[in-house]
Parts: C-alpha cells; sequence; structure tokens
C-alpha cells in the first residue's frame, strides 16, 4: 500500500484536535493510519512528540508500531527540527499507568507480584478455607480470573456471584488476597488500572499533569478496552479530548477479559463533537471472503453499519500474493461424517495446495476451543507434517478426568499400589474411609475382611472387585464406557460438577473426548504406549517453541486475531461448538458470532469452513453461521 493512502485513510491522518472515531474494519491499513497520523502531528502542526501517547494491547503492538514511526521520522528527519524535541510513547495500557504509578508510589519492576507468588497466595487461601477440588490450578485460575474480572468491570464485590465456590467465601478470599498483596507492596496487573483510577480520582493534581503530558492520545484496537481502561483514558483525554480511537466493533470478541462492544457504541453519546470515519477498503481479503464475512456479521443488531470494499474494486489497486491458489469458489463448506473424516480431508486439501506452490507457513487451521486439535495434532504427527501452535494445547491425558480412568484400567491390568485405589475410591460414591487403606499394597479379600461388622461396605468392596474382573479383558473404549454407566463414574462427574458450581457440560467433553481417542486400541497397553508417545511429541514441541518457520498455524479463533493467511481452514463449525453451547443470550451469540466473522476474515485468498455431522459419538447440526453465510 506504501505511502497511497485512499481517501478515508487520508481524512483519519489529518485529523487534528477534538475526539475522533476510526472504524476500522479487518485488512483496512489501520496500523499504517495510526503511524502516520502520529508523524503527521508532529512534521505537520508542530506537536512536541512528548505529547503525544500511543497506547496498544500487546507489547509486540506497541514495539512494531514504535519502530515503525521512528523509521519513518529518520527519513523525515532533513525537513523538520521538531522531530528531534522529545519521543512519541508508545505502550500497552498497564505499561503507561505502570509508569504513572512508579511516580507516585515509587514503584519498580520488584512491585509486580510475580504468577507464581500469586498462585500460592490463592493456593494457601484455598486450603485455609477448606475448598475442595480435583485440579488445583484449574480452581487458582478460576479464582484468579473472577478476581481480575471484579476489578476491570469494577463490579462491587457484594453484586459478583463465583462460579468457583461459594459467594462468602469468594469474598473472604478476595479481600485477603488483596491484604496479602498490599502488607507485602505488591500490585498484579489489574491492580495497575485500578490504581491509577483512584489516583485520577483523588489527585485532580497529578492528573493535571498528565493531562498536560499528554495532549494527544491515540488508541489501537478500541474495540478490545474495558470500562476502568476507558473511564482513565477518558480522564487523561480531558479537557481537550484530543482521542484518537480506532476500532472495528465487529471484532470484540474478548466479552470474558471485560471488553464489549457497547463501550465502543455509546462513544457517540460521549463526545457531542465527535468526527466517525470508516475505514472501508479491505487490502487484504479476496471480494468473495469480504461478502461472505459481511453476510455473516450482518446478522448482529448491537453494531455499527458499514461497508467494506475489496481493494480489487477500488481503481489501480490489486490484491493476491504472487502464485495465487486459482481456486474456484474461493469460499468452501464441507460437511464430513465424522472428525477423522475432517482431518484427513484437511490433510488432503493441504497436500493439494502445497503441490500448488502455498508453503504451510500460509496455512492456518482454526478451532473454537483447545480440546478440538487433539486429533488433528496426532495425525499430522503420524504424517511428518510441520505445525506450530498459538495456543497452550492441554493434553487430554494428563487431565485429572484421565488420571481417573487410568486408575481403573491399571488396576484392571493387575496393579494394587494404594494410590490407584485411592484415585477411584469413591468415584462414584462408595462411602469408603480412607484409612481402610492401610498398607502400599491392596488386597481385596484382606480389605473386604475389614468390615465384616458393616456387611454393606464389604459388599461395595466385593462390587467393585467385580468391576475390576470385567474391566480386565476389555478394549480401552468398552471400558471407559463401562467405568462411564457401568461403574457409575457419570455420576461422579455430574455431583462434583454440581458440588463445585462449575459447568458438567465441559467436564463430560473431555470424558467423551478421551472415549473418542480410545477408539481403535485393542488393549490397554497399546493405548497407554500411544499415551505417552503423544506427551513425548507435546514436551518435543513445547521445546522448539514452534521454531520451524515453514509450518502449519493452529490457533483458537480468539488467538488467530490480528494474524492474516493465503488459505484458512476453520472446523467444527457445528451448533454447540461455534456457537458454543454456552452462549444462550442474543449478546452472547452475537459475540460468537463476531468472533467467527474474525476466523473468516484471517483469510486472504481461500477459506475453507469444514462442519461434521457426528461428534464424539453424537449427531450434530452445522452451525447457523453456515446458513448466514450462503
Amino acid at each position: 500500500m506504501g505511502y497511497n493512502f485512499n481517501e478515508a485513510q487520508s481524512l483519519a491522518i489529518k485529523h487534528v484536535d477534538g475526539p475522533m472515531l476510526v472504524i476500522a474494519g479487518p485488512g483496512s491499513g489501520k496500523t499504517a493510519v495510526l503511524v502516520e497520523r502520529t508523524k503527521n502531528l508532529v512534521l505537520e502542526h508542530g506537536v512536541n512528540p512528548s505529547n503525544i501517547l500511543v497506547i496498544t494491547f500487546t507489547k509486540a503492538t506497541a514495539n512494531e508500531m514504535k519502530q515503525r514511526f521512528e523509521k519513518e521520522m529518520e527519513l523525515e528527519n532533513k525537513h523538520t527540527r521538531s522531530a528531534h524535541a522529545g519521543r512519541v510513547s508508545f505502550g500497552t495500557f498497564h505499561a503507561i499507568f505502570f509508569m504513572v504509578l512508579k511516580l507516585a508510589y515509587h514503584y519498580d519492576g520488584s512491585n509486580i507480584v510475580s504468577e507464581e507468588v500469586k498462585y500460592q497466595a490463592i493456593r494457601e487461601l484455598a486450603h485455609k478455607h477448606n475448598l475442595e477440588f480435583r485440579d488445583e490450578n484449574e480452581l487458582i485460575s478460576g479464582i484468579l480470573g473472577e478476581i481480575s474480572q471484579i476489578k476491570n468491570s469494577q463490579i462491587p464485590l457484594e453484586h459478583f456471584y463465583s462460579s468457583q465456590c461459594g459467594e462468602t467465601i469468594f469474598r473472604d478470599i478476595y479481600r485477603e488476597y488483596n491484604d496479602y498483596l498490599r502488607n507485602h507492596r505488591l500490585i498484579d496487573f489489574d491492580d495497575m488500572l485500578t490504581m491509577t483510577y483512584e489516583l485520577f480520582k483523588e489527585r485532580p493534581d497529578i492528573l493535571s499533569a498528565w493531562q498536560k503530558k499528554y495532549q494527544y492520545i491515540l488508541v489501537d484496537e478500541f474495540q478490545d478496552i474495558n470500562q476502568i481502561q476507558y473511564d482513565i483514558v477518558k480522564m487523561l483525554a480531558a479537557p481537550e479530548n484530543n482521542l484518537f480511537m480506532v476500532g472495528d466493533d465487529d471484532q470484540s470478541i474478548y466479552r470474558f477479559r471485560g471488553s464489549k462492544p457497547e463501550i465502543m457504541l455509546h462513544i457517540p453519546k460521549d463526545y457531542s463533537n465527535l468526527k466517525q470515519i470508516q475505514l472501508d477498503v479491505n487490502y487484504r481479503c479476496h471480494p468473495d471472503i469480504i461478502e461472505a464475512s459481511l453476510k455473516l456479521i450482518s446478522h448482529n443488531k448491537e453494531r455499527f453499519p458499514k461497508r467494506i470494499l475489496s481493494v480489487q474494486h477500488v481503481e489501480g489497486r490489486e490484491i493476491m500474493a504472487t502464485g495465487s491458489l486459482q481456486i474456484k469458489p474461493v469460499v468452501c463448506h464441507y460437511t464430513l461424517l465424522n472428525q477423522k473424516e475432517e482431518v484427513m480431508f484437511i490433510l488432503k486439501q493441504v497436500e493439494e495446495q502445497v503441490k500448488a506452490g502455498i508453503q504451510l507457513s500460509d496455512i492456518a487451521i482454526l478451532f473454537r476451543t483447545n480440546i478440538q486439535p487433539r486429533f488433528l495434532m496426532e495425525q499430522l504427527m503420524a504424517y511428518n507434517i510441520d505445525f506450530k501452535t498459538r495456543d497452550q494445547i492441554p493434553n487430554l491425558y494428563e487431565h485429572w478426568i484421565a488420571k481417573d480412568i487410568r486408575a481403573y484400567m491399571d488396576i484392571a491390568r493387575g496393579s494394587r499400589k494404594r494410590s490407584d485405589f485411592l484415585m477411584i475410591l469413591n468415584k462414584p460414591k462408595r462411602y469408603i474411609g480412607r484409612d481402610s487403606l492401610c498398607e502400599s499394597q491392596v488386597a481385596f479379600d484382606e480389605w473386604e475382611k475389614m468390615y465384616d461388622e458393616q456387611p454393606w461396605i464389604a459388599e461395595r468392596i466385593e462390587k467393585l472387585h467385580y468391576d475390576i474382573k470385567m474391566l480386565e479383558k476389555m478394549s480401552p473404549y468398552a471400558a471407559i464406557n463401562y467405568i462411564r454407566h457401568g461403574i457409575g463414574y457419570d455420576d461422579y462427574i455430574t455431583e462434583y460438577a454440581e458440588y463445585r458450581n462449575i459447568s458438567k457440560e465441559d467436564l463430560f467433553d473431555v470424558l467423551e473426548e478421551l472415549q473418542v481417542s480410545a477408539k481403535g486400541y485393542k488393549n490397554y497397553d497399546a493405548w497407554e504406549l500411544h499415551m505417552k508417545e503423544y506427551a513425548e511429541e507435546l514436551k518435543e514441541l513445547a521445546k522448539q517453541k514452534n521454531a520451524k518457520p515453514n509450518a502449519i498455524t493452529l490457533s483458537t479463533l480468539h488467538s488467530a486475531k490480528g494474524l492474516e493467511f493465503r488459505s484458512v481452514f476453520i472446523i467444527d463449525a457445528n451448533e454447540g461448538i461455534t456457537p458454543y453451547k454456552k452462549s444462550v443470550l442474543d449478546k452472547d451469540i452475537e459475540e460468537e458470532r463476531r468472533l467467527f466473522y474474525v476466523g473468516m476474515t484471517r483469510a486472504i485468498e481461500r477459506l475453507t469452513i469444514c462442519s461434521v455431522k457426528e461428534l464424539r459419538g453424537k449427531e450434530v447440526e452445522p452451525s447457523r453461521f453456515i446458513n448466514e453465510i450462503i
């Protein structure tokens, strides 16, 4: 695109004073506009660079923008002296606000609590309040996530209802965690926001000093802003309100972090003199991809109305990478029988695209949740196809549910370790005391004798012994089915989910995925060997840190935001997956639709969407989004 900006981009770049909202769709050149507008303030309007603040959401983006700006300014140095008057501040919200706190409270890096210390603090509080859990890290992450949600959304603690534990206990943990931080002169990342907000509210003199310092504020990815970030930026930009906001409400996908499109949609109400402009040319996607994605997102009601043109429709512009795939149609939807067929179909498509001259690094496979790509990854490993992941993909076989199932199977294979029995002792409830297992090795006959005077307990041990014998000669798939329905493990999962106040559907997803993965293995030894090999492959992948440059990218839809690829596959486009089964309210469905829109608009030349007829042995419907695209 170079320096040939289109009309809308030029209007945004030349804007000087007062608030402006720039609605920048996918591939519309927003980064170039932000850099050029910053440069324009300095070169054309004599603004001291040190009075300009550019806020981004990631450190990488801030660094990239800073480098681009400084490189362009170097080329302009011979034309201006003002470029030497100071430096523009580029940074994330947290970096900028921590700078404010450093000066106000004399903090340094040692005052930022580490993840390890944070986890340990919550771990101790969970034990103090006698919280029961099967996965400690899952519980701690959940509690920390809810603490973060309160701080970012400024929800009164008494109005927040925890999904991790009872309200009273959660509120005690919240207060005690914050007391711990204060007593040790520590702050977490969310405190950087809340404390800056409180400081500006309580100290108008400090606020005034920062307002004079940053007279022009530019915010990238404005749709990702949460309430407290917006409130601070509004205070900082006042009274001149030279606030330049760039974002796309259709790409607001982080409601779970507190960001929501309503903030961006309400900006015209906050600023009566707001100037608004849309960057309406997409320089990334093929026209057919743009058309399909617009059909989809137009079903959302809570959004700014907009049009988006392909660069191919703009005179004198061209799109498409060298050696275009030349495949018609550009946007395709396929329905496969199950995930196995879906993966094999994708591998064949990848093979054909590579033959057509496309690089593996130009291909992305996107999915809604990080539990989905397990079979895909196994097959990529089996076929020696290089791939890299954008997300932390959990090892299914290391989930606590998998460990329970494997403990049953180990006992069926002859293990008599006390530790194995303790894992499954009351899953489901058998009301057998843990102290009944005194020795390191368990003998069923001796165990039963302990309950001679309580024959009802002895009968339960006898029933467990019978169940173990039943499992001995079963295949792994049949064994899991028997553990779930014959022994009653499903009942345990339901009770556990109700006790913990968490989604039983998520736990059953893990259980069903585990059962599907066991299909095709004739005995426990073969399945166990597969699990060990898979774990080793994942470790090797982590060691390499995705170092292979020519590799397919695997990513959740969330993590794919901001990226682009010549060819994109979206897998498992089914009801219950996307939109996700927890999305019931209209606002949730609209967020899911925005997420799918983000996935579609990552594609430059080729978009392939796959649905399955059967998922984990159950019939499923194609995603409603498919009909909205067609």
